[in-house]
């Protein structure tokens, strides 16, 4: 009897952007990995991607030449862009060995759909497609004329056209998936929501202080300011460290507040500000029933250097900001060690979510979400979370949550049922969601 050879287990995942702040595809990747798959990634490398993937001897990762700086016109240097990437990605397709399928992040869909159509259609590979967005919606962000711009007609229309080629999709809500089916013809689609991996998770008040302690070497907002105390090994702002080896809060402890954001158009960060402009107001005119606020804002991005600017003309004494760029191993952390997470996010489709609250459920941080249509899939206002639509509403919330910090029986017991709601959502983690839905779509192209 002949024995059948094993089936050549050969993944190309594509992301025509930088893969170190594309999680999800990191995700995927490391799916594939784990499931015995060899992995050529492709994108750019302007953030060191999950070591998981950049030590794994299995996994290729092929960075992408940056597109030039020109003096050409908008309408020029726009098509120099998409050409450069157009030849950039096929360059780097033609070097790989032929995989079983491609998996392609979109967006941006223009020109990565039509390269790797054209690429599958050559070569007879399998193409899926991960939908986060759609291209041009965010793409209208910077039109005069919005989605109504000539230009932005055509990008929907290839969008359109292009992605339905694909052998098989995935998407992130279910509103998404009813939009692609419904409105665009697009099929079969399967929705893998975004799960926290399992280096999101809820840590100890040691790891806690470990991290304040790290922090508090490079911004004084984490530095004890009292000097040596007796029986104290270690101090930060926030936390004591006793001879006895035993970790504890200040009594009188300032509050944490973190919010990760991408500095683009999609995320109003002047919502958060005016809110904390409120809460400051607030604190100052009641010191002994408002803590002191510590908000650290990760990320980086087009408009973060407006924004840091705007953050240091303001003289606020109860509120100190902070904006790290954070290790991609410290990220977690913070999130674990905050007491309250805002997320600013809104989608230009209305029909994706928010993945920072997804890693922060999975860090066990309440979160106040920003609303937009299909926020209920992930943020339910009073059961999970709060929803807030302006910056009134959030720095009521914001209010209500630190009104006689850290010990308002009211607030304890919300955040105990918080947490229940959050526990349940940590239960299904991004492996076993991937292993469910997404590996035997991939698998049955081998």
């Amino acid at each position: 009897m002949t024995e059948v050879p094993p089936k050549k287990r050969n993944a190309c995942v594509i992301v025509l952007g930088d893969i170190g702040r594309s999680p999800r595809m990191q995700y995927h990747a490391q799916s594939l990995l784990e499931e015995n798959y060899h992995v050529d990634m492709i994108g750019y490398l302007e953030t060191r991607p999950l070591e998981e993937l950049t030590q794994h001897p299995r996994c290729r990762i092929h960075e992408l030449t940056a597109v030039p700086v020109t003096n050409l016109t908008p309408k020029l240097r726009l098509l120099f862009k998409v050409f450069w990437q157009t030849l950039s990605l096929l360059m780097a397709l033609i070097s790989i060995g032929r995989p079983s399928f491609l998996l392609v992040q979109n967006p941006p869909g223009i020109p990565t759909l039509i390269v790797c159509y054209l690429y599958c259609a050559v070569t007879r590979t399998k193409l899926a497609i991960d939908w986060h967005n759609y291209t041009y919606t965010v793409l209208a962000l910077g039109m005069s004329k919005g989605e109504q711009s000539p230009l932005i007609r055509l990008v929907r229309r290839l969008e359109r056209y292009f992605g339905s080629k694909a052998h098989t999709h995935f998407c992130v809500t279910r509103a998404m998936q009813e939009d692609l089916q419904q409105n665009w013809g697009i099929g079969p689609v399967k929705v893998l929501y975004d799960r926290a991996p399992a280096q999101f998770h809820p840590i100890d008040l040691t790891h806690k202080h470990e991290l304040y302690l790290k922090l508090a070497k490079d911004y004084p907002q984490f530095q004890a300011k009292d000097a040596e105390q007796f029986d104290v090994l270690e101090a930060t702002a926030l936390t004591l460290k006793l001879a006895s080896g035993i970790v504890q809060y200040r009594p009188q402890r300032q509050a944490v507040l973190v919010s990760s954001t991408s500095w683009t158009p999609d995320e109003d960060f002047g919502i958060l500000l005016k809110a904390l402009q409120a809460y400051e107001e607030t604190a100052q005119a009641e010191p002994l029933i408002y803590p002191s606020l510590l908000c650290i804002i990760t990320g980086k991005g087009p408009q973060k250097e407006h924004y840091v600017a705007e953050i240091e003309k303001l003289q606020w004494q109860k509120v100190s900001v902070i904006t790290p760029w954070l290790e991609i191993e410290d990220y977690p952390t913070v999130l674990a060690s905050a007491d309250l997470g805002v997320c600013l996010h809104w989608s230009t489709s209305g029909l994706d979510l928010p993945m920072k609250v997804v890693d922060m459920f999975g860090s066990g941080l309440p979160v106040c979400a920003y609303d937009f249509k299909c926020l209920d899939e992930l943020v339910k206002h009073g059961e999970n979370g709060f929803v807030f639509g302006d910056h009134v509403q959030l720095a009521e919330q914001l209010r209500i949550w630190f009104e006689n910090f850290p010990k308002n029986p009211s607030i304890q017991e919300t955040r105990a049922s918080f947490q229940r709601k959050i526990h349940e959502f940590q239960e299904l983690r991004w492996r076993e969601s991937w292993l469910q839905i997404a590996a035997p779509v991939l698998e049955a192209f081998l």
